[in-house]
């Protein structure tokens, strides 16, 4: 017989594991709500031109490389989604009547063909806010107040570094740098924290780049002890027209930040994000107190890509962040031991009163308590295992004699305490 095992780089999740991952998803729902944002859903597959257009991920970025390609019977290129800003995009340019600004949240799977590591996978959950219509800045200050929430609620200190794009942009005007080579520059200049100065030379040095502009440029991408001291450098080094907006979009995030409160907020000038739609400011968010060193969110402005889909010139400002959701199960697993195997809360057994049991295990359901009940039945022995096993918190006996007397035996399973009481009052005692 074939061993059964799963395509490489996907997960099959057990009660245990999908119980972690629905906290975190509900959190997310919660502050999206909170903060005004409605859900929408959108399709996994798209037709592969919407996927590969110039103006989205970009020819040389990774995401475009590990895109999951299949045909439908007409003959027609499919591709599985490889985030949901593209999807989102194409959603609001066949939609370009909503009333503005367009809040929203979307979740969903997403899929990218390319290498496995830990919190990093083929099919991943992705969960993000966007806002479109709002060209002020203070919408890319309010989805890093929305990121400071989320992780603030699931018990995380957090570090967003901060850049600007059309910095970028503009410091490679100033060296000169062709610019249908830009984009290729600042994918090596993203690259910056992870394989270092020499790792950026060597790259940059395949990419043509002489040993000059590329001493010039790691002097706009110095960092300083303060923003404000990165801030005041770049204002004294950016020549350029669109860098000096990107200067003064940074100023007003770092300004609305403080009236959000936001304490961790990192300007990084080397931070690209390896996107080509990305436009003005870019984020990611880092776990402080996490050994996991991937990023858990991340985003940024997008002002250009629904205006190119409906080839109108007509500009759709929007910016919005995306949770990496496999990151933060990863950080939540090694910061707390979850154990909940089960999302019932009362297990109700039977003692020959199979009938009894039905309308009582209903009224706690209608008392919104999570419930169960045997209808193997089983012995008291093997009914008390499994609901062990399941680890399912209080157990809920319903015998002929406790009838008699109006009352049930509620059983509390980490103390094996036993008490008598109406129905009424496990359901008070439970919820």
């Amino acid at each position: 017989m074939k061993k059964l095992q799963n395509a490489k780089g996907v997960r099959d999740f057990k009660p245990k594991e999908k119980i972690i991952r629905d906290k975190i998803i509900n959190t997310i729902k919660e502050v999206m709500e909170l903060y005004g944002y409605n859900p929408i859903e959108l399709p996994v597959l798209e037709r592969y031109d919407t996927l590969a257009a110039k103006f989205t991920a970009g020819e040389e970025s990774d995401a475009m490389k590990e895109v999951f390609t299949l045909k439908d019977n007409g003959d027609r290129d499919l591709g599985l989604r490889y985030d949901l800003t593209v999807p989102f995009s194409r959603f609001i340019g066949m939609n370009p009547n909503m009333k503005m600004p367009f809040k929203k949240y979307v979740s969903g799977q997403v899929f990218r063909d390319g290498p496995i590591k830990t919190g990093r996978y083929r099919q991943f959950m992705q969960f993000d806010p966007d806002v479109v219509g709002c060209e002020n800045v203070l919408a890319d200050a309010e989805i890093l107040a929305i990121a400071e929430t989320v992780f603030s609620r699931l018990g995380f200190k957090i570090e967003v570094e901060i850049n600007d794009r059309k910095i970028l942009s503009g410091v490679l005007e100033d060296l000169n740098i062709p610019e249908k080579k830009r984009f290729d520059v600042t994918i090596s200049i993203d690259k910056f924290k992870k394989i270092g100065k020499k790792g950026v030379e060597k790259e940059l040095k395949e990419k043509g780049l002489s040993k000059e502009k590329t001493g010039k440029l790691f002097d706009y991408l110095k960092e300083y002890k303060s923003n404000e001291e990165t801030l005041e450098s770049l204002k004294k080094l950016v020549k350029s027209k669109i860098g000096k907006e990107g200067l003064q979009e940074m100023e007003e995030i770092l300004d609305y930040s403080k009236e959000y409160e936001l304490k961790n907020i990192k300007f990084l000038p080397s931070l690209a994000r390896g996107l080509a739609y990305y436009t003005g400011p870019v984020f990611e968010v880092f776990l402080k107190d996490s050994k996991i060193t991937s990023s858990a969110a991340g985003g940024g402005r997008y002002d250009e890509m629904i205006g190119k889909f409906l080839g109108k010139g007509r500009e759709y400002p929007a910016t919005g962040i995306s949770f990496g959701i496999e990151v933060i199960v990863e950080a939540l697993r090694e910061k707390e031991d979850f154990d909940k195997m089960s999302v019932v809360k009362v297990f109700v057994l039977p003692i020959k009163t199979r009938k009894e049991s039905i309308r009582i295990a209903q009224k706690l359901r209608k008392s919104g308590i999570n419930t169960d009940m045997d209808i193997m039945g089983r012995g008291i022995s093997s009914n008390l295992q499994y609901a062990d096993s399941y680890k399912i918190p209080y157990v809920l006996f319903v015998g002929q004699r406790e009838l008699e007397q109006g009352k049930v035996k509620l059983r509390d399973m980490k103390t094996g305490k036993e008490d008598l009481m109406c129905v009424e009052k496990v359901i008070k005692k439970l919820t």
